[in-house]
């Protein structure tokens, strides 16, 4: 790596790695440059006043009765003492100039670099109707988020949610098992529409529907109403399209997100959907890259640019950076895995599931546990999980490594997949 850099009015010392982000990208992208020997100084920048903590269980574990009220974090308090690691908490890069490789932060200081990262997630898109803004309107990202409804969450007796996706189910889910009476409304035809195959939304739906959660299909909303007082108070219903009107103390809104990509778009790098890299995760610049949340890759699995929302992404996406960054260029080429905890049922799902391909079951659905094989002709795309890790595993090792794999096998409980995803790995 180059040893070039000014150096910049807010530190003195040789430029290195300034990391845009203080999430699971940023955090992994700074061990494994450590891990890696890199010996230049590295900055983390992080728009919240938090240490480094553990998003997934927000919407699931978090919100528990019961439950444990700190977050996970993602590495111990001494982690930055000892790998001589720089956090700015609570400092946010309001510009970049990339002729001069430098960023200025909200308070004017300005920070060289040799290699600039951007970590810098996504944030979840707002609703816009009448209402949006009344108390007791939650969305879930943050740990402020997520501590401000789990207080709420304490005085409830029901909650509405708009959105079918995974972090309004998992909500929904928690929220049942505390006792609410809970509401879905979902736009579209299913729920979990835009990532599922049809006969999984099918069981999922059955399942929450089984928890006397209410889920409405096709039903959009246009307004929220509101108790009085000042600005209309706090939320008391959700006014579907239809005009049908939702009672709710609780509104948690799950539409989707949006990247943190403003910065690199207004510093003239490549933004579509996401900051745009190569399979060497480079942006447009060659001395700035972009992983996690926030980029828009060449998925080697899909042929396709690709942004993921999953920590597996982000967490991989760092690790290849690192070695890139430390001498050894490497494509990014990771089998992309998920998983959503909603109830007491675990989905996971293992390569990149096409809803318009052919589905073979493996497994009873109706005993809780079974696998969905999702198809194209003969190339298996993902397969998708329900409380059966052992199947997840397999598909992963199958999916990750090309092997072949046919639908009947697929199907055929005499069939070991374990075995067979072992033996033929081991064989390559």
């Amino acid at each position: 790596m180059s040893g070039a850099g000014s150096g910049g009015a807010g530190r003195g010392a040789a430029a290195g790695v300034v990391i845009l982000g203080g999430g699971q990208a940023g955090i992994q992208l700074a061990d494994s440059l450590r891990a890696e020997g890199y010996p230049g100084a590295i900055d983390v920048f992080a728009s919240e006043t938090h240490l480094p903590y553990q998003r997934p269980p927000l919407s699931k574990d978090f919100i528990a009765e019961g439950a444990d009220a700190s977050a996970l974090p993602l590495r111990a308090d001494r982690f930055f003492s000892e790998l001589d690691v720089t956090f700015h908490p609570g400092v946010t890069v309001s510009s970049l100039d990339r002729s001069a490789r430098t960023v200025t932060t909200d308070t004017g200081e300005v920070f060289a670099y040799d290699v600039l990262v951007f970590a810098t997630g996504a944030r979840n898109r707002r609703l816009s109707i009448e209402g949006a803004d009344l108390a007791g309107v939650h969305y879930l990202r943050t740990l402020d988020d997520a501590q401000e409804l789990r207080e709420e969450l304490a005085s409830a007796r029901s909650a509405l949610v708009v959105g079918g996706g995974f972090i309004g189910l998992e909500f929904a889910a928690g929220a049942a098992a505390r006792g609410l009476d809970v509401t879905v409304l979902e736009q579209g035809e299913r729920i979990m529409g835009r990532v599922l195959t049809p006969p999984m939304s099918s069981h999922f739906a059955g399942l929450h529907g089984a928890e006397r959660i209410d889920i409405r299909l096709g039903e959009g909303i246009v307004a929220l109403q509101g108790g009085g007082g000042p600005g209309g108070g706090r939320v008391t219903a959700g006014v579907g399209a239809g005009g049908e009107v939702y009672p709710a103390d609780i509104v948690v809104v799950g539409i989707g997100v949006l990247p943190n990509a403003e910065l690199a778009d207004a510093a003239g790098l490549t933004v579509t959907n996401g900051i745009v890299v190569d399979a060497f995760l480079r942006t447009s610049d060659p001395s700035i890259y972009a992983i996690g949340d926030c980029c828009s890759y060449p998925n080697a699995h899909t042929g396709t640019m690709t942004r993921l929302e999953s920590v597996q992404n982000a967490v991989d996406q760092a690790k290849v950076l690192a070695k890139t960054l430390t001498g050894t260029p490497i494509e990014y080429v990771e089998l992309p895995w998920f998983w959503s905890q909603q109830g007491a049922n675990k989905l996971q799902i293992a390569g990149m599931v096409d809803v318009a391909a052919t589905t073979f079951t493996r497994g009873d659905p109706a005993s809780g546990k079974f696998s969905v094989f999702c198809f194209r002709g003969d190339t298996l795309l993902g397969v998708e999980s329900v409380n059966s890790t052992a199947d997840h595993l397999a598909a992963r090792r199958i999916l990750g490594n090309r092997l072949p794999l046919t639908p009947a096998q697929a199907v055929d409980p005499a069939f070991d997949l374990k075995a067979y995803s072992r033996a033929a790995v081991a064989a390559a």
